[in-house]
């Protein structure tokens, strides 16, 4: 299994950024995925969660309305547009499956399985 982040990078606040996660090793279109990030100095946050189909998504309140989460299956591919960045925007984001059986509504981080290295987004004037 194997996932890697990218999209990454320094934007102003009020800006966007488009992250993708690269999926191989394991069948992607038969899991739910998902968004998580870390600030520096603060314990993982989820984010975002996407069905198998893409037909159901799930968002924390503090991005509501400004990210918006889909996915590829034909490509094996997870994305998260952001839009309207803030500087608490910042962090670590990484794209991690969740276990089988788990619904997307889930935030405990134990029912997610393998997880990405990471791409840094920095939100700064």
């Amino acid at each position: 299994v194997q996932l890697v982040e990218s999209g990454g990078g320094m934007v102003q606040p009020g800006g966007s950024l488009r992250l993708s996660c690269a999926a191989s090793g394991f069948t992607f279109s038969k899991y739910h995925m998902s968004w998580v990030r870390q600030a520096p100095g603060k314990g993982p946050e989820w984010v975002s969660a996407i069905n198998t189909g893409g037909g159901r998504t799930d968002y924390a309140d503090s991005v509501k309305g400004r990210f918006t989460i889909s996915r590829d299956n034909a490509e094996n591919t997870l994305y998260l547009q952001m839009n309207s960045l803030k500087p608490e925007d910042t962090a670590l984001y990484y794209c991690a499956s969740l276990l089988p059986g788990v619904d997307i509504t889930t935030t405990d981080l134990e029912n997610f399985g393998s997880w990405g290295q990471g791409t840094q987004v920095t939100v700064s004037s």
